[in-house]
């Protein structure tokens, strides 16, 4: 996915800017970069691979480098960033979480109108260039990120470093979040609320889907107003959210413990404990285990916090040694016991089997696996939160294609991501005895957006039921109406 952080201060930003970016460290495991604007030494940049490395390592180095009151930060999952530009809008630098997936066809018209392409990594368009020459081709950055609005396929959220503030614009349809805080000496940003608190920051509100502010040490100017209609990606709370962050003022954690009580209390399964599975599985496992009435017990510990998240690699067989190396089960707790276990989703289930492996290779009787989210049978257009390059990448995908053929059509995918219909329990049997479960339970959707607290429309859920509110189509209809 990818994070930010930008802070605009009164004095030296270096130290906010640093950690602050740093607080979004586990959206991205790619690239990293931080930029700062001084009126006497201008712009200055520095970005880092961080594939093999952690950010702090990488950059601590070089913070004396760094100068000026104001500064932006990112941890990229995609391209090389900061992007630094000069163009007629003056000198700015620019970061972005975006998935651009009309990449190429924006990147024809600005080739068959004249501009070009420097920012080349690997032969591949960077898109946070192509949205600054997007933003380029106006008269205003506000409406040139109006023209990213209108020609972006996908998302983009971006921070824009001028010589006059730091510039926020949140995706058209808020499906990744910008979270303001304010602090003694001047403003913050970012992907991540909780990297605010030990910064010396308060949550101030969220930037509204559409919405472009510009913020400046003493105050924030609205240059272009939210839009009411919002689809904020579910997957922040179930996956990729910190757990002490807010999203839209609702907290990870507490969605992740409300939606595993809903579950649990549903559930009559007779087992000796709950675990979670580090990091994101343990809030719900921690509400599965208040619903449900037993104990929970850590009995899958996590190494160490530094390893990379397991579907990340592009290699399989990389993705199946993370998995496995990061975890460690406790065979005093796991062994002669029936466990209910806690994950946060199954994309291709080779995560999820090899824990099973390893707990019944620790002694366990029965493997009762419960899953925060609803199975993911569609591939998410927006957000790039797996390494899958296709659909039939997904567990639920194969089984679909297995049970109906390779021609699945809309209709009949619907059935399959409708929470208990005949289709989404044979579904279910079926992951169950290929991952080689004892039994199989999902939360479903109904409780996930209910655990979350905001309407079904305001909520993205494309990936469980393909239901979205395109946004191709979405800024031109929404244009009209205005």
């Amino acid at each position: 996915m990818g994070g930010f952080f930008g802070a605009v201060s009164k004095k030296k930003c270096i130290n906010e800017l640093f950690y602050g970016t740093d607080y979004n460290s586990h959206l991205g495991t790619k690239r990293a970069g931080l930029v700062t604007y001084d009126p006497d030494k201008g712009f200055y940049r520095t970005i880092h691979s961080i594939e093999r490395d952690y950010f702090r390592s990488k950059f601590e180095d070089e913070l004396d480098n760094f100068h000026g009151n104001q500064g932006i930060g990112v941890i990229s999952d995609t391209d090389p960033q900061p992007i630094i530009i000069n163009s007629h809008l003056g000198r700015y630098a620019v970061v972005s979480v975006a998935k651009v997936n009309n990449l190429r066809q924006i990147a024809a018209e600005l080739i068959d109108k004249g501009m070009h392409f420097s920012e080349l990594s690997a032969n591949n368009i960077n898109q946070t260039e192509l949205l600054a020459l997007l933003i380029n081709m106006a008269p205003t950055f506000k409406e040139g990120i109006e023209l990213i609005y209108s020609k972006v396929q996908g998302s983009a959220s971006i921070l824009i470093l001028t010589e006059d503030g730091i510039i926020a614009a949140r995706d058209y349809l808020g499906r990744t979040p910008i979270v303001i805080g304010k602090g003694p000496d001047g403003y913050a940003l970012s992907s991540e609320s909780s990297a605010f608190p030990n910064l010396g920051f308060e949550r101030l509100r969220d930037v509204g889907p559409g919405e472009i502010v510009r913020v400046r040490n003493e105050g924030i100017e609205v240059l272009r107003a939210p839009n009411t209609r919002c689809q904020i990606c579910s997957f922040l709370w179930v996956y990729y959210g910190f757990p002490a962050s807010d999203y839209e003022g609702i907290n990870a954690e507490a969605v992740r413990e409300a939606c595993g009580r809903a579950l649990g209390r549903k559930d009559s399964t007779d087992a000796n404990c709950v675990c979670g599975i580090p990091d994101s599985g343990v809030g719900f496992a921690l509400g599965y285990a208040e619903g449900n009435g037993i104990p929970y017990r850590r009995a899958v510990l996590k190494y160490t916090p530094t390893w990379p998240r397991s579907f990340t690699p592009g290699s399989q067989d990389r993705r199946a040694l993370v998995a496995r190396m990061k975890l460690i089960p406790n065979r005093a707790i796991l062994n002669d016991k029936s466990i209910v276990f806690c994950d946060d989703s199954i994309v291709r289930g080779t995560q999820l089997r090899d824990n099973v492996c390893t707990f019944f290779e620790g002694g366990v009787r029965k493997v009762h696996a419960r899953i925060s989210c609803p199975p993911l049978v569609y591939g998410c257009p927006f957000i790039g939160f797996t390494s899958s390059k296709s659909d039939m990448e997904l567990i639920t995908r194969q089984i679909i294609r297995d049970f109906e053929g390779e021609d699945c059509g809309r209709e009949v995918l619907e059935k399959y991501a409708t929470t208990g219909s005949p289709e989404y329990e044979k579904m279910v049997a079926e992951i169950a005895r290929r991952l080689e479960l004892s039994t199989l339970r999902f939360a479903t959707i109904e409780d996930l957006v209910e655990s979350i607290g905001l309407p079904k429309e305001s909520v993205c859920t494309h990936c469980f039921d393909g239901s979205s509110y395109m946004p191709d189509t979405a800024y031109a209809e929404d244009t009209a109406k205005a």
